[in-house]
């Protein structure tokens, strides 16, 4: 039911801010959840499983995500999974005054556990939802990577808010907005959005609309796309869950001191979707170059946080891990998307998610041993050397590859 009708631009811009506001708030929780942690002197593995909960059930869930949307239609899967997520982060809202101790812990882990469940049906439906929400064909590479800067723009200013909040009324406040930010997308596309419904490609049952299926039938290319952006994500991806235990080593303990790295970080990220934005047609032409060029900014900047000379320096190398990750995380997506036919769209969606969000993830749990074993230095000096390596050595051997054909 659609309450208003908008010109198609308007609702594209309608879809793209109500994703922004939630992404701010999310990101307010996020920064709510850490400092509540370190708060309580919990270890960097317990910070490191908080951001696991989130990205690692993307290896389990992604798949049937990208099914379910690919058979009963993404604006479905779309609204359902909002819901969830309004009410496993309303869970984590109530952990705040009802309980204390390792049952508050406890029950904020489990809503960030639902949240990445949810999150992944809800990430893997818009993908497919851009698609019937453009005109042209044309226009969907750069609809998709302006969710990458409108994103990163929801990390910059959702981390202060979150401070702002947790010194002023409290981290209850920070979760109950992080709640609260998801109704504005649910009313958007339930009453305000009208997309060309008749654009969009179901699949069938059966074995056709399995995600083994679209592996088999991505291409030889895209498939290039998924193995290097796993690898790369597993051996040197930063580790957002350690966020407030790197902050607070390099900054300081403080929220502020949190709300800034993080900040910093979103601000490189919004610099690197905006460099993948405005060249988005040519660069998903070279995928492996576009890859490994994003990858190895990362891997750079996280041999320069190995050196730790002072605050400004570790600062200016947390903007270029953001500008780097915002860029691999939003090439392989950005790929993987143009590089499909429509009727796959919603399990490449999938793949693509276990790609980075699962090897994300468990790259967070062993840089997490590593800093509990030798050091946070030492751990930022491994991951960032063998990232190096690997991004270099497939550009040399894969660089020149471009993609097979773009619909």
């Amino acid at each position: 039911m659609t309450l208003f009708k908008l010109q198609a631009e308007q609702q594209r811009q309608l879809f793209l801010i109500a994703s922004g506001v939630s992404t701010a708030g999310s990101f307010a929780g996020i920064t709510a959840k850490g400092w509540i942690l370190m708060k309580g002197e919990v270890d960097p593995f317990v910070l490191a499983l908080n951001f696991a909960a989130l990205s690692l059930p993307t290896l389990l869930v992604s798949g049937p995500a990208g099914v379910r949307t690919d058979r009963v239609g993404c604006e479905r899967v779309l609204v359902q999974a909002q819901w969830a997520l309004l009410a496993a982060s309303v869970l984590g809202a109530l952990a705040i005054p009802l309980l204390e101790g390792t049952a508050q812990v406890l029950l904020l882990l489990c809503s960030t556990l639902l949240v990445g469940i949810a999150g992944a049906y809800e990430l893997t439906a818009r993908n497919k939802y851009c698609s019937i929400l453009v005109e042209q064909p044309g226009q969907l590479a750069g609809y998709l990577t302006s969710f990458s800067v409108v994103f990163n723009v929801g990390k910059l200013v959702g981390p202060p808010i979150g401070a702002w909040l947790l010194v002023a009324t409290g981290p209850a406040w920070a979760l109950g907005i992080d709640a609260a930010s998801y109704l504005l997308p649910i009313a958007s596309v339930m009453f305000l959005l009208s997309p060309n419904r008749d654009q969009e490609v179901r699949s069938g049952g059966g074995q056709d609309a399995s995600l083994l299926n679209a592996w088999r039938h991505c291409g030889s290319t895209l498939q290039g796309v998924l193995s290097f952006t796993a690898v790369l994500c597993l051996i040197g991806f930063y580790h957002p869950g350690l966020a407030p235990l790197i902050a607070d080593r390099m900054l300081g303990p403080d929220p502020g001191d949190l709300a800034l790295f993080t900040s910093v970080l979103a601000a490189g990220s919004i610099v690197g979707g905006a460099v993948l934005q405005r060249n988005s047609q040519r660069f998903c032409r070279r995928p492996f170059l576009t890859l490994g060029s994003f990858g190895l900014v990362t891997a750079v900047a996280q041999l320069g946080m190995a050196r730790t000379p002072g605050p400004g320096f570790s600062l200016a190398m947390a903007f270029l891990i953001g500008a780097g990750t915002a860029g691999l995380l939003s090439s392989c997506n950005l790929i993987s998307q143009i590089g499909s036919p429509q009727v796959m769209r919603g399990r490449m969606a999938g793949l693509s998610q276990i790609a980075f969000l699962g090897g994300g993830g468990m790259c967070g749990l062993l840089v997490a041993l590593l800093v509990k074993t030798t050091s946070l230095s030492a751990s930022f000096a491994l991951t960032g050397g063998l990232s190096a390596a690997v991004a270099v050595l497939w550009m040399r051997k894969r660089g020149a590859k471009r993609l097979e054909q773009l619909r």
